[in-house]
Protein backbone atom coordinates (compact mmCIF):
# COMPACT_ATOMS: atom_id res chain seq x y z
CA UNK A 1 0.00 0.00 0.00
CA UNK A 2 2.88 2.35 0.88
CA UNK A 3 4.54 1.67 -2.47
CA UNK A 4 1.26 2.38 -4.24
CA UNK A 5 0.79 5.67 -2.35
CA UNK A 6 4.33 6.73 -3.29
CA UNK A 7 3.72 5.90 -6.98
CA UNK A 8 0.46 7.84 -7.07
CA UNK A 9 1.96 10.80 -5.17
CA UNK A 10 4.90 10.96 -7.59
CA UNK A 11 2.62 10.77 -10.63
CA UNK A 12 0.25 13.46 -9.29
CA UNK A 13 3.00 15.69 -7.92
CA UNK A 14 1.53 15.76 -4.40
CA UNK A 15 2.38 14.29 -0.99
CA UNK A 16 1.46 10.76 0.10
CA UNK A 17 -0.69 12.32 2.83
CA UNK A 18 -2.72 14.17 0.20
CA UNK A 19 -3.18 10.94 -1.79
CA UNK A 20 -4.38 9.22 1.37
CA UNK A 21 -6.91 11.99 2.08
CA UNK A 22 -8.31 11.74 -1.48
CA UNK A 23 -8.54 7.92 -1.41
CA UNK A 24 -10.31 8.01 1.94
CA UNK A 25 -12.72 10.76 0.86
CA UNK A 26 -11.49 13.22 3.49
CA UNK A 27 -12.22 16.97 3.10
CA UNK A 28 -9.61 19.73 2.83
CA UNK A 29 -8.26 18.89 -0.63
CA UNK A 30 -8.64 21.33 -3.54
CA UNK A 31 -10.79 20.09 -6.43
CA UNK A 32 -7.92 20.37 -8.95
CA UNK A 33 -5.62 18.39 -6.64
CA UNK A 34 -8.28 15.72 -6.17
CA UNK A 35 -8.62 15.43 -9.97
CA UNK A 36 -4.83 15.12 -10.32
CA UNK A 37 -4.80 12.22 -7.88
CA UNK A 38 -7.69 10.47 -9.60
CA UNK A 39 -6.03 10.98 -12.99
CA UNK A 40 -2.81 9.47 -11.57
CA UNK A 41 -4.79 6.41 -10.45
CA UNK A 42 -6.14 5.98 -13.97
CA UNK A 43 -2.74 6.48 -15.65
CA UNK A 44 -1.06 3.93 -13.37
CA UNK A 45 -3.84 1.42 -13.93
CA UNK A 46 -5.14 1.35 -10.33
CA UNK A 47 -8.86 0.87 -9.80
CA UNK A 48 -10.63 3.80 -8.20
CA UNK A 49 -12.25 3.13 -4.83
CA UNK A 50 -15.98 2.52 -5.30
CA UNK A 51 -16.96 5.75 -3.53
CA UNK A 52 -14.84 7.79 -5.97
CA UNK A 53 -16.18 6.32 -9.19
CA UNK A 54 -18.29 8.61 -11.31
CA UNK A 55 -21.90 7.52 -11.35
CA UNK A 56 -23.03 6.78 -14.87
CA UNK A 57 -26.00 8.76 -16.15
CA UNK A 58 -26.73 5.72 -18.28
CA UNK A 59 -25.67 3.96 -21.45
CA UNK A 60 -25.84 5.53 -24.92
CA UNK A 61 -25.58 3.31 -27.98
CA UNK A 62 -23.51 4.27 -31.01
CA UNK A 63 -24.12 2.18 -34.13
CA UNK A 64 -21.57 2.46 -36.97
CA UNK A 65 -21.43 0.53 -40.26
CA UNK A 66 -17.82 -0.68 -39.91
CA UNK A 67 -14.45 0.42 -38.55
CA UNK A 68 -12.15 -0.28 -41.52
CA UNK A 69 -12.68 3.23 -42.86
CA UNK A 70 -10.74 5.39 -40.35
CA UNK A 71 -13.37 8.14 -40.45
CA UNK A 72 -15.77 5.97 -38.42
CA UNK A 73 -13.38 5.36 -35.48
CA UNK A 74 -12.55 9.09 -35.55
CA UNK A 75 -16.24 10.01 -35.28
CA UNK A 76 -16.82 7.32 -32.62
CA UNK A 77 -13.96 8.78 -30.56
CA UNK A 78 -15.40 12.31 -30.68
CA UNK A 79 -18.88 11.06 -29.75
CA UNK A 80 -17.55 8.74 -27.02
CA UNK A 81 -15.49 11.50 -25.40
CA UNK A 82 -18.38 13.97 -25.51
CA UNK A 83 -20.72 11.42 -23.89
CA UNK A 84 -18.19 10.55 -21.19
CA UNK A 85 -17.73 14.23 -20.33
CA UNK A 86 -21.49 14.41 -19.74
CA UNK A 87 -21.40 11.37 -17.46
CA UNK A 88 -22.78 8.84 -19.96
CA UNK A 89 -21.20 5.53 -20.91
CA UNK A 90 -20.91 5.00 -24.67
CA UNK A 91 -21.58 1.51 -26.07
CA UNK A 92 -20.11 1.01 -29.54
CA UNK A 93 -22.01 -1.44 -31.75
CA UNK A 94 -20.50 -2.14 -35.17
CA UNK A 95 -22.02 -3.84 -38.17
CA UNK A 96 -19.75 -6.30 -39.95
CA UNK A 97 -20.33 -8.30 -43.13
CA UNK A 98 -22.15 -11.47 -42.12
CA UNK A 99 -22.49 -10.18 -38.55
CA UNK A 100 -25.25 -8.36 -36.70
CA UNK A 101 -27.58 -6.11 -38.67
CA UNK A 102 -28.54 -2.58 -37.64
CA UNK A 103 -31.93 -3.86 -36.44
CA UNK A 104 -30.31 -6.60 -34.31
CA UNK A 105 -27.85 -4.13 -32.77
CA UNK A 106 -30.69 -1.69 -32.05
CA UNK A 107 -32.71 -4.42 -30.35
CA UNK A 108 -29.69 -5.45 -28.26
CA UNK A 109 -29.13 -1.86 -27.11
CA UNK A 110 -32.81 -1.30 -26.31
CA UNK A 111 -32.86 -4.55 -24.29
CA UNK A 112 -29.97 -3.18 -22.23
CA UNK A 113 -31.95 -0.07 -21.40
CA UNK A 114 -29.87 2.54 -23.22
CA UNK A 115 -30.84 6.17 -22.65
CA UNK A 116 -30.56 6.87 -26.38
CA UNK A 117 -28.90 5.82 -29.66
CA UNK A 118 -26.78 7.63 -32.26
CA UNK A 119 -26.87 6.05 -35.72
CA UNK A 120 -23.94 6.83 -38.07
CA UNK A 121 -24.37 6.19 -41.82
CA UNK A 122 -27.15 3.71 -41.11
CA UNK A 123 -30.18 2.55 -43.04
CA UNK A 124 -31.61 6.06 -42.72
CA UNK A 125 -29.13 7.03 -45.49
CA UNK A 126 -30.43 4.31 -47.83
CA UNK A 127 -33.39 5.54 -49.90
CA UNK A 128 -34.42 1.92 -50.59
CA UNK A 129 -34.69 1.00 -46.89
CA UNK A 130 -37.92 0.85 -44.87
CA UNK A 131 -37.93 3.85 -42.51
CA UNK A 132 -40.70 2.34 -40.38
CA UNK A 133 -38.03 0.82 -38.11
CA UNK A 134 -37.20 4.28 -36.77
CA UNK A 135 -40.84 5.12 -36.07
CA UNK A 136 -41.12 1.86 -34.14
CA UNK A 137 -38.07 2.87 -32.11
CA UNK A 138 -39.63 6.25 -31.40
CA UNK A 139 -42.80 4.43 -30.33
CA UNK A 140 -40.71 2.54 -27.75
CA UNK A 141 -39.71 5.88 -26.24
CA UNK A 142 -36.03 5.65 -27.17
CA UNK A 143 -34.48 9.01 -28.20
CA UNK A 144 -32.13 8.87 -31.20
CA UNK A 145 -30.11 11.04 -33.57
CA UNK A 146 -29.11 10.20 -37.15
CA UNK A 147 -25.71 11.15 -38.62
CA UNK A 148 -24.94 11.21 -42.39
CA UNK A 149 -28.04 10.80 -44.51
CA UNK A 150 -31.40 12.56 -44.35
CA UNK A 151 -34.91 11.13 -44.75
CA UNK A 152 -38.10 13.22 -44.70
CA UNK A 153 -39.92 10.09 -43.50
CA UNK A 154 -38.17 9.99 -40.10
CA UNK A 155 -39.20 12.33 -37.28
CA UNK A 156 -35.78 12.88 -35.71
CA UNK A 157 -32.84 15.29 -35.74
CA UNK A 158 -30.21 14.70 -38.44
CA UNK A 159 -26.53 15.73 -38.47
CA UNK A 160 -24.89 15.98 -41.93
CA UNK A 161 -21.92 17.47 -43.75
CA UNK A 162 -22.81 19.66 -46.75
CA UNK A 163 -22.08 17.08 -49.48
CA UNK A 164 -23.05 19.44 -52.31
CA UNK A 165 -20.68 22.13 -51.04
CA UNK A 166 -17.93 19.51 -50.66
CA UNK A 167 -18.09 18.70 -54.36
CA UNK A 168 -18.20 22.38 -55.29
CA UNK A 169 -14.96 22.92 -53.32
CA UNK A 170 -13.21 19.98 -54.98
CA UNK A 171 -14.30 20.77 -58.54
CA UNK A 172 -13.57 24.51 -58.22
CA UNK A 173 -10.05 23.68 -57.02
CA UNK A 174 -9.40 21.33 -59.95
CA UNK A 175 -10.84 23.72 -62.56
CA UNK A 176 -8.58 26.48 -61.17
CA UNK A 177 -5.65 24.14 -61.94
CA UNK A 178 -6.78 23.85 -65.58
CA UNK A 179 -8.53 20.47 -65.40
CA UNK A 180 -11.61 19.94 -67.58
CA UNK A 181 -11.72 16.12 -67.59
CA UNK A 182 -12.82 15.71 -63.98
CA UNK A 183 -14.38 12.42 -62.88
CA UNK A 184 -16.34 11.56 -59.73
CA UNK A 185 -15.87 8.17 -58.03
CA UNK A 186 -18.45 7.34 -55.38
CA UNK A 187 -20.66 4.66 -53.83
CA UNK A 188 -24.04 3.17 -54.81
CA UNK A 189 -26.63 5.69 -55.99
CA UNK A 190 -29.33 4.71 -53.47
CA UNK A 191 -27.55 6.54 -50.63
CA UNK A 192 -28.52 10.13 -49.82
CA UNK A 193 -24.92 11.43 -49.42
CA UNK A 194 -24.10 9.96 -52.86
CA UNK A 195 -27.10 11.66 -54.48
CA UNK A 196 -26.17 14.99 -52.90
CA UNK A 197 -22.55 14.71 -54.00
CA UNK A 198 -23.69 14.06 -57.57
CA UNK A 199 -25.96 17.13 -57.42
CA UNK A 200 -23.10 19.33 -56.22
CA UNK A 201 -20.67 17.87 -58.76
CA UNK A 202 -23.05 18.26 -61.73
CA UNK A 203 -24.05 21.80 -60.80
CA UNK A 204 -20.44 22.98 -60.41
CA UNK A 205 -19.30 21.29 -63.63
CA UNK A 206 -22.19 22.99 -65.44
CA UNK A 207 -21.44 26.39 -63.92
CA UNK A 208 -17.67 26.33 -64.47
CA UNK A 209 -17.27 24.26 -67.65
CA UNK A 210 -20.68 24.54 -69.33
CA UNK A 211 -21.12 20.77 -69.69
CA UNK A 212 -24.52 19.14 -70.22
CA UNK A 213 -26.11 17.26 -67.33
CA UNK A 214 -26.47 13.99 -69.26
CA UNK A 215 -22.85 14.12 -70.43
CA UNK A 216 -21.61 14.65 -66.87
CA UNK A 217 -23.72 11.90 -65.31
CA UNK A 218 -23.07 9.30 -68.02
CA UNK A 219 -19.39 9.95 -68.74
CA UNK A 220 -17.89 11.52 -65.62
CA UNK A 221 -19.74 9.87 -62.70
CA UNK A 222 -18.72 6.31 -61.78
CA UNK A 223 -20.42 4.32 -59.02
CA UNK A 224 -18.50 1.68 -57.10
CA UNK A 225 -17.91 0.65 -53.46
CA UNK A 226 -16.61 2.84 -50.63
CA UNK A 227 -13.39 0.82 -50.43
CA UNK A 228 -9.84 0.94 -51.72
CA UNK A 229 -10.78 -1.65 -54.36
CA UNK A 230 -13.88 0.39 -55.27
CA UNK A 231 -11.70 3.44 -55.84
CA UNK A 232 -9.40 1.42 -58.06
CA UNK A 233 -12.24 0.12 -60.24
CA UNK A 234 -13.97 3.51 -60.59
CA UNK A 235 -10.70 5.28 -61.43
CA UNK A 236 -9.81 2.75 -64.11
CA UNK A 237 -13.13 3.48 -65.85
CA UNK A 238 -12.71 7.27 -65.53
CA UNK A 239 -9.13 7.26 -66.84
CA UNK A 240 -10.35 5.30 -69.86
CA UNK A 241 -12.78 8.18 -70.51
CA UNK A 242 -9.98 10.73 -70.57
CA UNK A 243 -10.13 12.14 -67.03
CA UNK A 244 -7.04 13.95 -65.74
CA UNK A 245 -8.49 14.48 -62.26
CA UNK A 246 -10.56 12.25 -59.98
CA UNK A 247 -12.75 13.42 -57.09
CA UNK A 248 -13.41 10.53 -54.68
CA UNK A 249 -16.24 10.30 -52.16
CA UNK A 250 -13.93 8.90 -49.47
CA UNK A 251 -10.22 8.93 -48.69
CA UNK A 252 -10.15 5.12 -48.95
CA UNK A 253 -11.43 5.38 -52.54
CA UNK A 254 -8.80 8.06 -53.22
CA UNK A 255 -6.01 5.72 -52.10
CA UNK A 256 -7.41 3.19 -54.56
CA UNK A 257 -7.41 5.87 -57.26
CA UNK A 258 -3.71 6.57 -56.67
CA UNK A 259 -2.94 2.84 -56.82
CA UNK A 260 -4.71 2.49 -60.20
CA UNK A 261 -2.87 5.52 -61.58
CA UNK A 262 0.49 4.02 -60.60
CA UNK A 263 -0.41 0.62 -62.03
CA UNK A 264 -0.92 2.41 -65.35
CA UNK A 265 2.43 4.15 -65.12
CA UNK A 266 0.88 7.55 -64.29
CA UNK A 267 2.40 9.93 -61.75
CA UNK A 268 0.21 11.62 -59.10
CA UNK A 269 -0.14 14.60 -59.38
CA UNK A 270 1.96 15.17 -62.54
CA UNK A 271 -0.23 13.07 -64.84
CA UNK A 272 -3.43 12.84 -62.81
CA UNK A 273 -4.78 14.71 -59.77
CA UNK A 274 -6.74 13.00 -56.98
CA UNK A 275 -9.00 14.56 -54.32
CA UNK A 276 -10.42 12.60 -51.38
CA UNK A 277 -13.23 13.22 -48.93
CA UNK A 278 -13.17 12.95 -45.09
CA UNK A 279 -9.59 13.95 -44.15
CA UNK A 280 -9.26 10.69 -42.24
CA UNK A 281 -6.54 10.33 -39.57
CA UNK A 282 -3.04 9.80 -41.08
CA UNK A 283 -4.21 10.75 -44.60
CA UNK A 284 -1.83 13.74 -44.55
CA UNK A 285 1.07 11.26 -44.42
CA UNK A 286 0.31 9.24 -47.56
CA UNK A 287 2.52 9.41 -50.65
CA UNK A 288 1.74 11.94 -51.95
CA UNK A 289 -0.08 13.63 -49.05
CA UNK A 290 -3.74 13.63 -50.09
CA UNK A 291 -5.66 16.74 -51.06
CA UNK A 292 -9.08 16.14 -49.55
CA UNK A 293 -12.31 17.77 -48.40
CA UNK A 294 -12.31 17.70 -44.61
CA UNK A 295 -15.48 16.40 -43.03
CA UNK A 296 -16.20 18.49 -39.89
CA UNK A 297 -16.04 15.44 -37.60
CA UNK A 298 -15.50 17.21 -34.22
CA UNK A 299 -18.39 19.64 -34.79
CA UNK A 300 -20.69 16.90 -36.11
CA UNK A 301 -19.89 14.49 -33.27
CA UNK A 302 -20.39 17.09 -30.56
CA UNK A 303 -23.63 18.27 -32.16
CA UNK A 304 -24.92 14.69 -32.29
CA UNK A 305 -24.29 14.26 -28.56
CA UNK A 306 -25.70 17.66 -27.63
CA UNK A 307 -28.85 17.01 -29.67
CA UNK A 308 -29.32 13.52 -28.22
CA UNK A 309 -28.94 14.77 -24.64
CA UNK A 310 -31.60 17.40 -25.34
CA UNK A 311 -33.88 14.59 -26.55
CA UNK A 312 -33.10 12.55 -23.44
CA UNK A 313 -33.70 15.62 -21.26
CA UNK A 314 -37.20 16.08 -22.65
CA UNK A 315 -36.55 19.09 -24.89
CA UNK A 316 -36.38 17.39 -28.30
CA UNK A 317 -35.06 19.20 -31.33
CA UNK A 318 -37.54 19.71 -34.16
CA UNK A 319 -37.50 17.35 -37.12
CA UNK A 320 -34.64 19.10 -38.81
CA UNK A 321 -31.22 18.65 -40.33
CA UNK A 322 -28.14 20.37 -38.92
CA UNK A 323 -25.74 20.79 -41.87
CA UNK A 324 -22.02 21.40 -41.30
CA UNK A 325 -19.70 23.04 -43.83
CA UNK A 326 -16.69 21.01 -45.03
CA UNK A 327 -13.28 22.50 -45.81
CA UNK A 328 -10.84 21.93 -48.70
CA UNK A 329 -7.38 20.85 -47.54
CA UNK A 330 -4.85 21.19 -50.38
CA UNK A 331 -1.83 18.89 -50.17
CA UNK A 332 0.35 17.09 -52.72
CA UNK A 333 -2.04 14.95 -54.78
CA UNK A 334 -3.33 17.78 -57.00
CA UNK A 335 -1.45 19.92 -59.53
CA UNK A 336 -1.96 21.75 -62.84
CA UNK A 337 -3.54 19.76 -65.65
CA UNK A 338 -0.88 18.12 -67.90
CA UNK A 339 -1.89 20.23 -70.94
CA UNK A 340 -1.80 23.46 -68.93
CA UNK A 341 1.64 22.64 -67.58
CA UNK A 342 3.00 21.95 -71.08
CA UNK A 343 1.63 25.27 -72.36
CA UNK A 344 3.19 27.10 -69.40
CA UNK A 345 6.58 25.47 -70.13
CA UNK A 346 6.29 26.47 -73.78
CA UNK A 347 5.68 30.08 -72.77
CA UNK A 348 8.73 30.05 -70.49
CA UNK A 349 10.92 28.63 -73.29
Amino acid sequence: MTTRLADIAAQAGVSEATVSRVLNGKPGVAATTRQSVLAALDVLGYERPVRLRQRSEGLVGLITPELENPIFPALAQVIGQALTRQGYTPVLATQTPGGSTEDELTEMLVDRGVAGIIFVSGLHADTSADMQRYEQLRGQGVPFVLVDGFSPKVQAPFISPDDRAAMALAVTHLVSLGHTGIGLALGPKRFVPVQRKIEGFVRTMQDLLGLATDDIEQRLVQHSLYTLEGGQAATAALIDRGCTAIVCASDMMALGAIRTARQRGLEVPDDISVVGFDDSPLIAFTDPPLTTVRKPVPAMGQAAVRTLLEEIGGTPAPHSEFVFMPELVVRGSTASAPGDRNRAQDRVQ
